[in-house]
């Protein structure tokens, strides 16, 4: 008994179907970037300190940058690479310098355009997906850059 190929093929193709679904995925939008760089611009000035935010979407295209008043415009520039280097390499810039002091390996990252090996930047997950990053500059070092953006992530997105 001969049976057609479509036939064969339509019986075969239901299964194929039901195992291929697309990906779901959340993004970082303008109201969520707008809220991570107000609120961590507001926990900075609660630390005496000013500087600029960036916001990054999962592509690394800045979303939203937002700069205190009389602060330096490189600090603009290093918001930005900080965010893009946190959210390329899915972690905290201050993490990935103390890495790339300890590990020659660690420190070639520092030869790739656009990296930025210092504390400040910081990804922002949702529902176990990394769907951006912020990056700080300017608050006095580091250390507060990384607190001031931490705090912002954990408040906006306290279950994230």
């Amino acid at each position: 008994m001969k049976y057609p190929l479509s036939l064969l093929l339509f019986c075969l193709l239901p299964g194929v179907a039901a195992a291929v679904t697309p990906s779901q995925q959340h993004d970082m939008n303008i109201a969520l970037a707008t809220a991570l760089a107000t609120e961590t611009l507001s926990q900075c000035q609660q630390l005496g300190k000013n500087g600029v935010v960036a916001v990054v979407d999962r592509g690394g295209n800045p979303v939203v940058v937002m700069r205190g008043d009389n602060v330096g415009p490189h600090n603009t520039l290093a918001a930005q690479r900080k965010a893009y280097t946190s959210l390329s390499t899915k972690t905290p810039t201050l993490q990935l310098a103390k890495n790339a002091r300890a590990n020659s390996d660690a420190n070639n990252l520092n030869t790739v355009q656009d990296l930025l090996l210092l504390g400040g930047g910081v990804p922002v997950s949702y529902q176990q997906q990394v769907i951006g990053a912020l990056g700080v500059a300017g608050m006095g070092g580091p250390e507060f850059d990384e607190k001031c953006a931490v705090q912002a992530i954990a408040k906006v997105l306290p279950t994230a």
